[in-house]
This record gives structure tokens, sequence and C-alpha cells, in this order.
């Protein structure tokens, strides 16, 4: 490994001299391999390890390491990202399949539940009615980058459809069946910290910042059928709308 230069940035904001030394760093150490663990790194750096998790996060965010629960911190290649806008709906499978990236269907979770006050409200359903909740890890290259959760009524996905063929997508799954006809989706999108739940099932930490869709899917007769949230990891995803000058 290169001899780094100490001086390196000596003028720079603290924070800022910490990120070029863990930049040079990052360069240097193969796809693959694992960076020193936090304490020795941060005592290397002259930082404390919430300093040192805070400037890792943002490398994390660009895709270009990966932090494992109790295993430890990788250098990982550079993935393709998807680039995509917000004017139509379309699946990770959709919008990967136009750059050439694989992606697949991790761990698949299959629930039956009932509805809470709120879900019931918004899928025009009864308090307590049976509901499908469906979660599933998607894979890009053989990594996690987006953990997706489908809640819909027993009337509009039965358990038995996931059983064979189903790759990941509720939404291409309905456009495919063609019934109900869809219309609309309306998101909010939130920065969210990852919950216990959402980091077990991308491998990062608790806590690391994700971009999180919180969506509603309508059919042609203004029928809320599904309520989705998406969790994305923000190095490997970007988002843009195109918006008219009136």
């Amino acid at each position: 490994m290169a001899k780094r230069n100490n001086n390196r940035g000596a003028g720079a904001h603290p924070f800022q001299r910490l990120q070029g030394e863990l930049t040079l760093l990052i360069a240097e150490t193969a796809p693959g391999e694992r960076l020193p663990a936090e304490p020795e790194l941060a005592k290397r750096m002259g930082v404390s390890r919430a300093t040192l998790r805070e400037a890792m996060r943002s490398f994390e965010g660009q895709g270009l390491i990966r932090r494992r629960q109790g295993v430890g911190t990788f250098v990982v290649s550079q993935s393709q990202v998807i680039d995509t806008g917000l004017e139509v709906l379309e699946s990770i499978e959709t919008l990967a399949s136009k750059i050439g990236l694989n992606v697949t269907m991790g761990d698949l979770r299959i629930e039956e539940t009932k509805a809470e006050a709120q879900q019931a409200a918004d899928l025009q359903v009864e308090v307590n009615a049976p509901l499908l909740k469906v979660s599933r890890v998607i894979l890009a290259e053989k990594r996690p980058v987006a953990f997706l959760i489908d809640v819909l009524p027993e009337d509009i996905l039965a358990p038995v459809e996931l059983e064979a063929g189903f790759t990941g997508s509720v939404l291409d799954m309905l456009i495919q069946r063609g019934d109900p006809k869809l219309s609309t989706s309306v998101a909010e999108i939130h920065a969210v910290a990852s919950s216990i739940e959402v980091a077990r099932a991308l491998e990062i930490q608790r806590g690391d910042v994700l971009l999180m869709f919180s969506a509603q899917l309508y059919t042609e007769s203004h029928r809320c059928i599904d309520l989705s949230s998406s969790y994305f990891l923000p190095g490997y995803f970007k988002f843009h709308v195109v918006r008219k000058v009136e």
C-alpha cells in the first residue's frame, strides 16, 4: 500500500481532512477487501468513532463501501446506477433492464395480516379485514440495494399467485395480469434512518440514511389497492423530475 502523506489537506477543516484520508484509503483498497475495524481506523485518523461513522455514511451512500453488522466494512466495485425520472411508474426490474443491469430477488416474506385503522381507510376495507403483506430484498449484482414492502387486500393478490414465477415486482405482476386496470400512483419521498428490520435486510447499519418512497397505487375506478414502502440505497439510485416552466 502506498505511504499516506500526513500533511495532505493540512489546512482543511478536520471533517474534510477525514473524508480526504478515507477517500485515499478506499481508493487504495481492492474491491472485496475489508477496511480496518472502526476502533483501529478512528485511532489512526485521530477522530472519535462517532465522527468516523458519520464520514463513512457518505461513502456508503455513494456505493463505494458496504458495512455489514458484526462483520466489517468492505470496499465494493462500482455498480451501474439506476437513473430515472419519476413521471412514469416503473418497477426496478424494468428500469434495470434498460441499462443492462441484472437484478434478482433475494429474501421473500409473505404474511397474511389484518388491516389496521389507517390501512383500512386507505384501502377502503373494514378494520381487521385480511390483507397480504409482501416483503422482499432486491439485489443488483448480488448486492442488496432495495427493500420493498407491499400491502394489498386479499381480493387483489392471493398468496398462491406468488408461489411460482414471482421475481420481485408486484407492480409488474398486476400489469401483466391486466385486472384491475391501473391508473396512478401517489408517492411521498423521505430520507429516513433505517430501522433494525430494514438494516438487517439490506445488510447495513441501523440508522444509516435511506431514500424511502411511501406510495398508494390506484385503479382506473379510483380504488387504492396497494400500499407500498420502498427503501433504496442512495448510491445505487438517482431519481429526478422534469418540470415545465409556465
